[in-house]
Order: C-alpha cells, then structure tokens, then sequence
C-alpha cells in the first residue's frame, strides 16, 4: 500500500469518526461550537481553549477568509501544523462555511478539508437541490451540511420571515439530498441583530423531531444565551460564532494600540485580542455543554 493510499484511507476514517460526532452530541443533547477564523492566530487561540475544555470544534472557513490567508491549501496545512505543534487531542473539523459554487466545494474537499457546507440560498429550490446533490456526488465521505430558506445577512441585522424554512420544505429537501446536516433559516441572522430576535423554535423541534437530522443555527453571536440552550434543547447540533469573536478582539486591540502608540511589533499588536478572544471561546462551550464532551 503506497503512502498515498494510506493517508487517503486515514483521512476516510477520520470523516466517518467526525460523522459519529455529530450524531452523539443530537444523541446527547449539547451541540458543538463551529468557531470561524481569519488567521494563524485565531486558530491557535480557538485550538488551545478546545483542548483546555475538551471541547470537539469546527473551525469555520469562509470562502473570503480562505482567500485572505492564501487559500484552501494553506488553511488545511497550517491548521494541521497547529494541532501537532500544540499535541491537540480533541476532534477538530475544519469546515468550508457558505460555499456558493460547486467548484469552491470541489478544491476544499481536494485541499483536505473534513466537512462542507453550500450554501445554495441564492439559487432557485431547484438548482438549489440539484447543486447540493452534485456537491453530495463529489465527497469523500467528508460531513455534509446545506441550507434551505434564507438565512438573514450582515447587511440589514434582521430575518425575513418570508424567506424562513417550513417544515414541509426541510422534510422534502432532506428526502432529495443525502445531507449529514440541515441549516434552516429561523429568525437567526449573521452579523449583529438589530430589534429582538425571532427565533422560531417550534418549526426547529418539528423539523428535529420529523427528519431526526442534526440542524445548525447560524448566527450565535448576540443571541441571548438561554435562547441559545433553548434552541440545543430544540435539535441544533451545531452553533456558529464569528461576529462576536471579531468585535472581543477588535476592542481589545484597539485599546492596546491607543495605550501603547510606539508599539509596531504586529505579533504584540495581533495578540493583544488574545484573552478576549478566549473568554468568548470559553463562554459558548461553556453554554453549548460541549466541555468534557472530546
């Protein structure tokens, strides 16, 4: 067997163990922090609180955030270095968050990424079904996540409730595609909420309850923490947090850099936002129940 083969069959192995994950954390009701990152050093702070808690994590990557720091082979390289480098024993999943084309599916899979998620919002129900099953056709096995509706953007703070998943449209998605999980569109919206947020909790336990799939809340940061466990409570598997993160690190930095003005060592300057980073890290595993669940 060449070297090739085995770390092929490896990486296969640790797809399907990821799978297992997932389901447990439905099985036992806690839900498993997706936090997304921009650098070297959001990672490594992200890694190190996971390990401490023994929290499993998706590292989330947008499509613009793999962009910025090179591309999908230098996000796989670098997040790999950082969980040997570190002894990192936890699960860690490095996903592709909001892929819009089949081909950014295409080039993470082949860069080695271990979960994915398109994001076929903007297309019609149709192409949105058939684009996600085309996607489906190309994995290796790595976890598969897709969104219906639409969920709200970073633009307007708000959700259009004409754009939110039915539970008829989640069951007919769902019996189409051979998706691992289902992110709905519910009242959540990425970015910071502007007015009171509606998260529709009970078309989030029917759908849970009918399909029996996991379901992934975008949009965590500025939601109140007891609607967070409500909606764990409710059949999400899985919680996005970015917004939250970049504002904790940004005020801790921007403090740093008004108190210290003759400092330009940008590795001083960058981890100035370290332990405010961290705090929220430890904030939602603590919230979501993931600690001890590794």
């Amino acid at each position: 067997m060449t070297k090739q083969l085995e770390k092929h069959i490896l990486k296969l192995g640790d797809c399907m163990n990821f799978k297992e994950i997932i389901l447990k954390a439905k099985e036992e009701n806690y839900a498993i922090p997706q936090f997304n990152i921009n650098n070297l050093e959001w990672a490594k702070y992200i890694l190190e609180v996971c390990e401490e808690e023994k929290s499993p994590v998706f590292l989330g990557v947008s499509q613009g955030a793999a962009k910025y720091m090179g591309g999908f082979n230098v996000v796989v390289g670098m997040v790999n270095g950082l969980k040997k480098d570190l002894n990192i024993t936890v699960p860690v999943i490095l996903h592709l968050d909001h892929a819009s084309t089949f081909e950014l599916c295409k080039n993470a899979v082949d860069a080695g990424f271990d979960s994915i998620m398109f994001d076929g919002s903007k297309y019609s129900y149709e192409d949105n079904v058939k684009i996600t099953n085309e996607v489906k056709s190309y994995l290796n096995n790595q976890i598969f996540e897709a969104e219906i509706g639409k969920i709200g953007g970073e633009e307007d703070g708000v959700a259009d409730e004409k754009l939110f998943t039915s539970l008829d449209e989640a069951k007919d998605f769902i019996s189409k595609t051979n998706i691992d999980m289902l992110a709905p569109a519910l009242g959540s919206v990425h970015g910071i909420y502007k007015g009171e947020p509606n998260i529709q909790i009970n078309v989030m336990r029917e759908i849970s309850n009918e399909t029996n799939l996991p379901l992934v809340l975008h949009g965590g940061s500025g939601l109140p923490d007891e609607v967070i466990k409500e909606c764990v409570a409710n059949g999400i598997t899985k919680v996005n947090f970015n917004t939250d993160l970049q504002i904790a690190w940004h005020n801790d930095v921007v403090e740093f850099i008004k108190n210290n003005e003759d400092v330009y060592d940008p590795r001083k300057v960058i981890s100035s936002g370290e332990i405010a980073l961290k705090s929220v890290v430890r904030k939602y595993i603590q919230i979501l129940n993931s600690k001890g669940k590794a």
